[in-house]
């Protein structure tokens, strides 16, 4: 069965609405553990309130295609996000692993809406862009900052276990 550009892009939506889920518990479980790190803290809050509103974005453009997200997809990319910052919470490092996580993770969002802004327009969603867009655009800043604070969160980590230090929280 050949499946249209339509069904094609509402699929994509609904991953990335799924994959929105998914930084939204990886951000909720990081963000209980970076008392050490203040303006880590301060910048994976607004990003977890940019997360949430990005999703909404994604259910409104699913309601407009008469569709709605997947709740085992959001389930499985939920868990996968809880276990990813599980995962690194008992390793001497965690700060770091999950400053490179979060780094790699902002540019598979980012490939993820340009995938999806070329799919709106092979289905003729004219509406999608702009929220497609906004969206994109917010990923690439958190990218930006990871990018730009990945030194400084290495070397305050660095600096914290030389002295002794609780240094992963």
């Amino acid at each position: 069965m050949q499946e249209s550009y339509r069904d094609t892009y509402v699929t994509g939506l609904v991953n990335a609405r799924a994959l929105e889920t998914q930084a939204i518990e990886l951000i909720s479980r990081q963000l209980d553990r970076l008392e050490n790190y203040p303006q880590l803290e301060a910048r994976l809050r607004e990003h977890l309130a940019e997360s949430e509103q990005q999703r909404t974005r994604l259910d409104e453009l699913l309601r407009e295609h008469e569709t709605s997200h997947s709740s085992i997809k959001d389930f499985i990319t939920g868990m996968v996000g809880n276990l990813a910052a599980l995962g690194h919470a008992p390793m001497q490092d965690e700060i770091i692993k999950n400053s490179l996580a979060n780094y790699a993770f902002e540019h598979f969002e980012i490939a993820s809406y340009k995938s999806l802004l070329t799919l709106a327009e092979l289905a003729g969603d004219s509406r999608a862009p702009g929220l497609l867009r906004q969206s994109l655009a917010e990923e690439e800043r958190m990218a930006q900052w990871c990018a730009d604070n990945l030194d400084d969160i290495t070397r305050r980590y660095a600096a914290r276990r030389a002295s002794g230090e609780q240094a992963s929280r």
